[in-house]
């Protein structure tokens, strides 16, 4: 049982919200307006973890997260995946024939674009979920609803007139939780491990090819491998990957040796057990 306090982006009923309370029951969820602050919150000690979306199974990875997090002090220590399901939901007392208008965070709004066609409804973007219903709770409006998490709907007292209208059922969003100390305890050998990292290749011809090529050559299977700018410069490409194993594994050993010596910058963001939810999908 983990207590205490637990950070994460986005408004109260949001499904980052959602997802800390499914994975972390015991702790009381705390909002922050960005990732920065969310992170900051551990950092600071005011939480004892944080729960960050990385990457939804149809939208592609959340922008901005990959680049924070080396910067952010912070280790990776689990990882949650958590299908997403949208609500309509309205003031109480209104009928589905009355609403003329939806609002949620775009990509909402994108995952949901049958149900909106079908029921012929205007969108309105805002910048979160959760914020949707809670600015129609403020302002009730009979012509009105938002595509929210169910958890809204409770947290505003709004009533929920369609329920799981995504286009997709198997949306699902992959979370990862962060901790402030710097050395976190190793997960059981018994546990399927994940192993997150940042590099950034040395100046040399084919580096990224070679740096890479010892993960072929031991056996390591190479789950993810995306790059990114630091400090906006196009000259220092840095990637951010993931690796079954943990370090400790003779072939991410060898591995890890052959990517140093072709790399300037090695850091190892995490060493985690796998959500059973890999091997189900």
């Amino acid at each position: 049982m983990t207590t205490g306090r637990i950070a994460f982006q986005g408004e109260l009923g949001a499904n980052s919200h959602e997802a800390c309370v499914a994975a972390f029951p015991d702790m009381e969820p705390v909002p922050h307006a960005t990732f920065e602050e969310a992170f900051e919150a551990v950092k600071s000690g005011d939480c004892q973890l944080g729960m960050i979306p990385v990457e939804n199974s149809i939208a592609g990875r959340v922008a901005d997260v990959h680049h924070l997090l080396p910067s952010s002090g912070l280790k990776i220590v689990g990882e949650r995946f958590k299908p997403i399901h949208f609500q309509l939901m309205a003031n109480p007392g209104v009928k589905l024939e009355d609403v003329k208008t939806v609002a949620s965070m775009p990509i909402a709004l994108g995952q949901c674009r049958k149900t909106i066609r079908r029921l012929k409804l205007k969108t309105e973007a805002v910048g979160d979920t959760a914020l949707a219903a809670k600015l129609l709770a403020q302002n009730p409006d009979p012509t009105r609803a938002a595509i929210s998490p169910a958890l809204a709907a409770e947290l505003y007292g709004l009533e929920i007139l369609a329920r799981d209208i995504e286009d997709e059922h198997h949306n699902t969003t992959r979370f990862l939780v962060m901790t402030a100390d710097k050395a976190p305890p190793s997960p059981p050998f018994t546990s399927p491990c994940i192993t997150s990292f940042v590099f950034r290749v040395r100046n040399l011809p084919a580096a990224l090819y070679k740096a890479l090529g010892g993960f072929a050559t031991n056996g390591v299977n190479m789950t993810k491998l995306e790059s990114y700018m630091e400090n906006g410069a196009f000259t220092a490409t840095f990637f951010y990957s993931e690796v079954d194993g943990r370090p400790e594994d003779r072939g991410v050993a060898l591995a890890f040796e052959e990517l140093r010596f072709f790399s300037e910058k090695f850091e190892i963001l995490g060493v985690y057990p796998a959500d059973p939810f890999r091997s189900r999908a």
